[in-house]
């Protein structure tokens, strides 16, 4: 291709994007023109500003009632001016492509009105009440494009698919709402209610009934909410850095670039005899952030949140556990602190029968409430987040964080005891242990706290002001090492040595689920066998049967049985193919059925005669509408790909009233394995219709054989998608010698009609006429087989298991028998419960008591 090939395909498709985005390109074009024509670094002067910018005095006393529209034509600085033009292209860029131009100007404009003026009327009602924080503002003139911006994508998000839907709509109210605790400008207010009027506006436009009923996302997409929350709420303080005026509830730190810091002996002499007044409240802050100690003693525990944000998108257990204990240790300080628990040492004593006072308790009940909210919000998902670190690992990180804790502690109310003369006043030992949580935690939580007393020389200030960051510095790093652990229970080594052996070959169509996070490996001490399990409610589950050469099997078996015993766990190991019945039965041990595996035969694929005439007919739909197959990995997709991969996801998990599955069925995350493929049904417009993924099975090296995992569609795909897209697979397959089968894996908890019962849950239990013995295992075997039963029933509407099963048979598949084994009938009703737990881990207490409930 030439260059000016290129050149001119590079011009068309600006053009066709310029056609697609006419109002987004000419809000981009204004704000650039008007930022060149009146200050592009600095913003408009001051005479322009109070002619164009809006706000109570602009507004109310001025009467320049065109400002609520001028204003959003201008910007402040050169950096807004290069993020409102990002946001104009790609935001507004967006919402016109999917609402369509004239709904994106009505939204626009009206969102800006709508949003200035609601903020404007609150701003009347507080001066005129004589709130502190509306006549603090009274006087700002407020040029923000951004006020648009985010009520047109609130609207916009009512055409998007449910999974972007709520990304648009999380994001940008927590973005807003950041702005306004840590900014605390007009503007951040007009922004928030902008957005509220975005979103009423989209509400009248959608063409749809709006439905309100709640819908359940997927474990991948709550984390990810969970964790753009977390990130979001830490990185708010930077705000307060960039903000050209700090008025938010949550902004101490901003304070440090505008204000020189009072000399120490001048502000205890004013504020020590409790004589707390806005001046006296402003220097006590600067006070105490004077120094790089205190700065970083603010900074490091929002470094911490932003890793544990990182791990929680990961599912990391640890990164939740983190999380939730330095919002809700900020929120317990914060409160004791402030007086709102009745233990605080000495808390400022309210005068209530001011009227001003109110807004002080607002600062402090919202401080409070934000790190509490994040802490509940968290706890309340905990399940979301079942990938947990090695034992060892997490033990010694909590020891390390106690022990720091006390050993720092000590060291400060030792150390300043000794130097008790060098801080004015002086002080005494009740001083020091009452200061020390004060030396832990960030200074925007201690805004109202009574100082007590201050280091007067450098050595009684290095321990005044390094303690704190020195210990938040000890947890950082601790979090960083802990969480960067993989799989629970498994090294970066055990991974790569169960690759190795699951590369060598045995282990099974389903043995890559081994590789899945969330699994603990065990391996024989010959080093030649894997076994991957998990460990619930004292039942060690393994995800299928022994990995590697069969002949080793059966001692790596009775060896994985004996580690069990040591730890007081019950063995059970599950998704065993035929293969392994003997041995089981050498070992005493009882068997059940718990599915089937459907497998295909790429050699001898033949979709002729009249059985086949689905499969046919599917091919030849999806022929007709362009639809073809695409065979690639999750690593070689496109952003836009990607993106749709995992709206199609989420819709399939909304339709759902239960939980998404897990143990033994993949999900997003086991789709970014460099080793799985995936088979896309993709149309003209590269628009995503359905998606499978396929594991891999080897031996010697060499592929062999794929198992389906991951099979989901849109709902308004075509007829047939998923017919089309394994047939194309199998069509592939059948012209690679060296794979000799496909699998569609096993329909959980369903069975085909076998006339003989042989394969049905429960049908073989070895030992049962033998005397005394027959009827209680028969009671035992009778109660998980109606638990089976039950959970198969139960789930049969939600997540179509015998459905499923049905749809396979479609491709005349071999059925191949699953079962599990365990030792000890007795047991049954609690493996029972445990194998719930791993299907459905995030279940709750109250589902769990109802379906122990139906088992009668």
């Amino acid at each position: 291709m030439t260059e000016q090939t290129r050149g001119a395909l590079l011009r068309r498709a600006i053009r066709r994007q310029a056609a697609g985005q006419p109002v987004a390109l000419a809000y981009a074009l204004t704000l650039l023109l008007a930022a060149l024509a009146t200050g592009p670094l600095r913003g408009p002067g001051r005479p322009v500003r109070m002619l164009i910018g809006t706000g109570y005095e602009s507004v109310v006393e001025n009467g320049r009632w065109w400002t609520p529209l001028t204003s959003v034509f201008f910007i402040d600085n050169g950096a807004e001016l290069l993020l409102a033009l990002i946001g104009a292209l790609v935001l507004l860029g967006y919402a016109e492509r999917v609402m369509g131009s004239a709904r994106t100007v009505v939204v626009l404009l009206g969102s800006a009105v709508l949003g200035a003026a609601g903020g404007i009327l609150l701003q009347a009602a507080g001066v005129a009440g004589g709130e502190l924080w509306s006549r603090g503002v009274s006087e700002l003139f407020a040029l923000d494009p951004f006020t648009p911006i985010f009520g047109t994508i609130m609207a916009a998000s009512f055409y998007a698919g449910p999974l972007w839907r709520r990304r648009i709509r999380v994001l940008t109210i927590s973005t807003a709402l950041v702005l306004l605790l840590y900014s605390g400008q007009p503007s951040d207010v007009y922004r928030l209610i902008a957005a509220l009027v975005g979103l009423g506006i989209g509400a009248l436009f959608r063409p749809n009934r709006i439905d309100f009923t709640w819908r359940r996302s997927s474990h991948h997409e709550t984390r990810t909410l969970l964790a753009a929350v977390v990130g979001v709420l830490a990185v708010g303080p930077v705000v307060t850095i960039f903000s050209g005026a700090r008025f938010g509830l949550l902004a101490p730190l901003g304070l440090l670039l505008t204000q020189e810091v009072p000399a120490a002996g001048d502000v205890v002499d004013r504020c020590l005899l409790g004589n707390i007044t806005r001046q006296c409240v402003h220097e006590l802050t600067l006070e105490r952030v004077g120094g790089a100690g205190p700065v970083l003693v603010s900074l490091l525990p929002l470094l911490t949140l932003l890793v544990a944000a990182f791990g929680l998108a990961r599912g990391r257990r640890l990164a939740a556990w983190l999380a939730i204990v330095v919002n809700a240790g900020m929120a317990a300080l914060g409160a004791w602190y402030y007086g709102l628990l009745p233990i605080s040492g000495q808390p400022y004593v309210w005068r209530w029968h001011s009227a001003h006072y109110w807004e002080i308790a607002l600062v402090l009940v919202v401080s409070v409430l934000v790190p509490l909210v994040t802490a509940v919000s968290l706890a309340a998902n905990l399940r979301r987040f079942p990938v947990r670190g090695r034992p060892g690992r997490r033990r010694r990180f909590a020891l390390t964080v106690v022990l720091s804790f006390l050993g720092l502690a000590s060291l400060y109310v030792g150390a300043g005891w000794l130097l008790r003369d060098r801080f004015r006043p002086t002080v005494t030992l009740i001083d020091l242990v009452t200061d020390v949580p004060e030396r832990f935690i960030p200074v925007g939580f201690l805004r109202l706290e009574r100082l007590s007393f201050l280091p007067t020389d450098w050595v009684s200030a290095a321990l005044y002001q390094w303690v704190g960051p020195a210990f938040w510095i000890i947890i950082l790093t601790g979090a960083i090492l802990s969480l960067r652990s993989t799989t629970s229970g498994v090294r970066t080594d055990d991974q790569a040595r169960l690759r190795e052996i699951l590369v060598r070959g045995g282990g099974g169509s389903l043995a890559f689920m081994a590789t899945w996070e969330g699994n603990s490996i065990w391996f024989s001490p010959s080093g030649g066998i894997a076994i991957a399990y998990r460990v619930i409610n004292g039942v060690a589950i393994t995800t299928t049967g022994p990995i590697g050469p069969a002949e080793l099997g059966a001692q790596a078996i009775a060896d994985f049985a004996t580690m069990c015993d040591d730890h007081g766990w019950i063995p059970v190991f599950y998704s065993l193919h035929g293969s392994w019945r003997a041995t089981f039965t050498r070992m005493g041990w009882q068997s059940m059925g718990i599915g089937e595996e459907t497998v295909l035969r790429p050699r001898t694929w033949d979709p002729t005669g009249k059985k086949w005439q689905d499969i046919r007919s599917s091919i030849n739909r999806a022929d007709r509408a362009g639809v073809r197959s695409v065979w690639t990995e999750h690593r070689s997709l496109g952003v836009l790909q990607a993106v749709q991969i995992e709206e199609i996801s989420e819709l399939w998990v909304q339709e759902k009233e239960l939980p998404e599955l897990g143990f033994t069925l993949g999900g997003l995350d086991e789709l970014l394995d460099p080793a799985v493929r995936l088979m896309l049904a993709v149309d003209a417009d590269e628009r995503v219709h359905a998606v499978t993924s396929w594991m891999p099975s080897y031996r010697d090296g060499i592929v062999v054989g794929w198992t389906l995992d991951f099979m989901r569609r849109r709902p308004d795909s075509m007829n047939g998608v998923m017919e089309f897209l394994i047939a194309r697979t199998m069509q592939m397959m059948s012209e690679q010698p060296e794979i000799e089968f496909l699998s569609l894996s096993a329909a959980p908890l369903a069975h085909s009609a076998d006339p003989t019962g042989a394969d049905q849950p429960g049908a073989d239990q070895p030992g049962a006429d033998q005397p005394g013995a027959g009827t209680g295992r028969e009671r035992a075997g009778s109660v998980v087989t109606r638990m089976l039963d039950f959970l198969g029933r139960s789930l049969e509407p939600v997540y179509g298991f015998r459905s499923l099963l049905a749809f396979k048979r479609k491709f005349q598949p071999e059925f191949q028998p699953l079962f599990m084994a365990y030792p000890d009938p007795v047991a049954l009703p609690t493996i029972g419960i445990a194998l719930a737990r791993a299907y459905l881990p995030s279940l709750s207490m109250r589902e769990m008591a109802a379906f122990a409930r139906g088992l009668g």
